[in-house]
C-alpha cells in the first residue's frame, strides 16, 4: 500500500464481541494499520455488531446508517464501511439488500483476517456488499491471537470457549456462534499468565457458558443437563480455575455467563478455597416458575434452582450472586409472575438484571402464538419487579455500612468490590488520590442508590 491505512471501530453488544473486536484490532496492527478514533480521519470504518435481541439490532443497525450517512454528508467516497459480528452472521443474506451502501460483511470466523480483507478492498474494485461471512462459526481464539486491548490495563476478559450447546427456546445464540467449543486449558493459562506478567489485575472468564468448560471435549460423550463440574473427566472449569489459582501474582479471578445446569459442589468447594477466585457468580436464571423454565428449556426446575442457590450460599462464603430474569415470556402468568417476586424477595440477590421478552425469530419460542403476553403487561411486570429489586438492593445496602472491602480503584475516586463486574455491575467511591489499577481496603460509611461510598 502506498500509505498507512488507518481502520476506525466501533464495537456493540456483549464482552465476548469486545474480545473480538480487540483480536481484529490486534490483526489490524500486525498488519502495519493504524487504529483511529476519529471517524472523518478513517479509510475503513468497522462496525462489530450485536443482534441478540430487538433493541440490540435496531442499536446495529442504527449505527451503521449514521456511519453511511455522515459518510454521504461529507463526500468521503473512498471510504469503506465493513458490517462484522453477531449481526452479519445472523443476517448474511438479508442484510446487503437493507444496507446496499456497506462495502463488505464479515462474520465470527473472519475477526483474524479482516487486515487481508481490508487490504482486498481498498486494491480491487469489489461491488458493494461484499460478503465473506461462513455459514457455520468455528473459530476459537488461543494465547498467540494479536489482539489490542480495550479495556484498563488492570482488567481483561479472556474468552474460554466459544458457542453454546444449551437448547433455551428464546436464545439464538447457538444458531450465531455455533456449538460450544473449549479451549485448550494449557492455552488459556498462558494467555492469563502473560496478562497477569503485564500488571493486569483482574481476569474476567468468559463465554456463553464457562461452567460447560471442557465438557465439550470429555471421551465419549459430552455433559448432559445438570451434570455437574467434574475434573475426573478431564479438563473442566475446576481444572482451569485450580491451574489459574497456581499463577504468581496478585490478581482477581472472576466468573461471568454461568448456566445452572453445569454446577457441582466439588466447583463450589474450588471457588470457596480459592485464593485468587472472588466469591461473585454470574448465574442466569431467568425464572423460577416450573410452567416458565419447561417453556424456555432451561434444563432445570424450580426446586433444583433454588437448591443450588442453597447450596451456593452454604459452600461459599460471602458470595455475592449475579442473576438475570426475563419477564413476560409467552404463558407467563400472573401466578408465575408472582413467584418470581417471590423468589427474589427469599434469596435477595445482590446484583439482578431483568429483561422484557424479546420475540426472536430462529427461535423455538419464535413460533409460540398462544399465551402471547401484550406489551403493556409485559412493561409492567418488568416496572414492577425492577422496583422492588430496587428495594432489596438499598435494604442490602444499607446493611453494608460499617463493612470492610477489598476494593479495585477503577478511576481516580471510583472502585469496584468482589461483588461487582466491570461495566454491568456497581461502584464503590473512594478518595480521589488513590492510584488507580490497585487494591486498596476500605470501610463503607455511606450509600449513594445502588453504589457504596468508602474511607
Amino acid at each position: 500500500m502506498s500509505r498507512e491505512l488507518k481502520v476506525g471501530m466501533v464495537s456493540l453488544g456483549c464482552a465476548k464481541n469486545l474480545v473480538d473486536a480487540e483480536v481484529m484490532m490486534g490483526s489490524l496492527g500486525e498488519a502495519g494499520m493504524a487504529i483511529t478514533a476519529d471517524a472523518a480521519d478513517a479509510d475503513v470504518l468497522i462496525v462489530n455488531t450485536c443482534c441478540f435481541v430487538d433493541d440490540a439490532k435496531a442499536e446495529s443497525i442504527g449505527t451503521i446508517e449514521e456511519l453511511i450517512k455522515e459518510r454521504r454528508k461529507h463526500g468521503r467516497r473512498r471510504q469503506k464501511i465493513i458490517v462484522a459480528g453477531c449481526l452479519a452472521q445472523r443476517y448474511a443474506e438479508r442484510l446487503p439488500e437493507q444496507l446496499p451502501e456497506v462495502d463488505a460483511y464479515i462474520g465470527l470466523d473472519q475477526v483474524e483476517s479482516v487486515a487481508c480483507i481490508i487490504q482486498e478492498l481498498m486494491t480491487k474494485d469489489c461491488a458493494k456488499g461484499v460478503s465473506y461471512v461462513s455459514s457455520a462459526s468455528t473459530y476459537i481464539p488461543s494465547h498467540e491471537t494479536p489482539r489490542l486491548r480495550l479495556t484498563d490495563a488492570h482488567s481483561a476478559y479472556v474468552k474460554i470457549a466459544e458457542g453454546c450447546n444449551h437448547p433455551c427456546s428464546f436464545c439464538v445464540i447457538p444458531k450465531i456462534r455455533g456449538r460450544h467449543r473449549s479451549r485448550a486449558q494449557a492455552d488459556i493459562v498462558c494467555e492469563v499468565t502473560s496478562l497477569v506478567e503485564q500488571g493486569c489485575k483482574e481476569i474476567n472468564l468468559i463465554s456463553q457458558d464457562t461452567t460447560y468448560y471442557g465438557m465439550d471435549k470429555w471421551e465419549g460423550k459430552s455433559a448432559t443437563p445438570r451434570s455437574g463440574v467434574d475434573s475426573s473427566r478431564g479438563e473442566s472449569l475446576t481444572t482451569l480455575l485450580r491451574e489459574l489459582e497456581a499463577i504468581e501474582g496478585d490478581f482477581w479471578i472472576r466468573l461471568l455467563y454461568t448456566h445452572p445446569a453445569h454446577w457441582s459442589i466439588e466447583l463450589m468447594e474450588t471457588i470457596a478455597a480459592s485464593k485468587k477466585v472472588v466469591p461473585y457468580v454470574d448465574i442466569p436464571l431467568q425464572h423460577i416458575s416450573d410452567n416458565m423454565l419447561s417453556a424456555m428449556q432451561r434444563e432445570t426446575d424450580g426446586a433444583y434452582i433454588r437448591n443450588l442457590i442453597r447450596q451456593m450460599r452454604e459452600k461459599i462464603p460471602g458470595l455475592g450472586i449475579r442473576t438475570a430474569f426475563i419477564v413476560g415470556f409467552p404463558g407467563e402468568t400472573d401466578a408465575d409472575f408472582k413467584e418470581l417476586i417471590e423468589f427474589c424477595e427469599e434469596f435477595r440477590f445482590e446484583r439482578v438484571g431483568v429483561f422484557e421478552y424479546s420475540r426472536e425469530e430462529d427461535t423455538r419460542a419464535y413460533d409460540i402464538e398462544v399465551g402471547m403476553v401484550d406489551d403493556d403487561t409485559r412493561h409492567a411486570r418488568w416496572d414492577t419487579l425492577m422496583r422492588r429489586l430496587s428495594e432489596l438492593a438499598e435494604e442490602n445496602n444499607e446493611m453494608r455500612i460499617g463493612e470492610k472491602l477489598r476494593v479495585l480503584v477503577d478511576a481516580p475516586g471510583v472502585a469496584r468490590s468482589v461483588w461487582d463486574a466491570p461495566e454491568i455491575d456497581c461502584n464503590v467511591f473512594v478518595d480521589d488520590e488513590l492510584l488507580v489499577g490497585t487494591f486498596v481496603a476500605i470501610e463503607v460509611v455511606d450509600v449513594e442508590g445502588y453504589d457504596l461510598v468508602g474511607e
